[in-house]
């Protein structure tokens, strides 16, 4: 990031995410970063999808893998994520050890949320798969 030319991180939210779904919600997060850049692309490379602007640009299947400008641009989504987790969200919601699991399905935070109920950071979508789940174990 310090010798980036330029780079951007963005998010959407879980009520976007359960309206226009997970593959969308990443297409448009992917292009709210590139419309944040400081310095306008002359092309994209991205990994396994399509980005809805009038940038020319290439899908690369495993993208992360093969490139090392997408391999770069996972990882800075993943720390900033592990970042906000830890940093910010945990503490705002404390009790469902985001610190720990950092937002994925472990059973700690299954079990945290069918104990303490959903946060408004918690997918409807996810619940419903958690709270079917949860009814078949009863």
């Amino acid at each position: 990031m310090k010798t980036a030319t330029s780079w951007s991180v963005a998010r959407v939210d879980a009520a976007t995410i359960d309206r226009i779904n997970i593959r969308q919600a990443s297409r448009l997060a992917m292009k709210k970063a590139v419309e944040a850049l400081s310095v306008k692309p002359d092309y994209l490379l991205v990994d396994a999808e399509s980005v809805e602007l009038d940038t020319n640009q290439t899908a690369i299947v495993k993208g992360d893998f093969l490139s090392q400008s997408i391999g770069a641009a996972s990882i800075v989504a993943k720390v900033t994520r592990d970042r906000l987790c830890q940093e910010v969200w945990d503490t705002l919601h404390p009790g469902y050890g985001i610190a720990g699991h950092k937002g994925y399905g472990t059973k700690e935070h299954r079990e945290a949320i069918i104990r303490l109920g959903p946060t408004p950071m918690h997918r409807q979508s996810f619940l419903k798969g958690l709270y079917v789940v949860q009814q078949e174990l009863f």
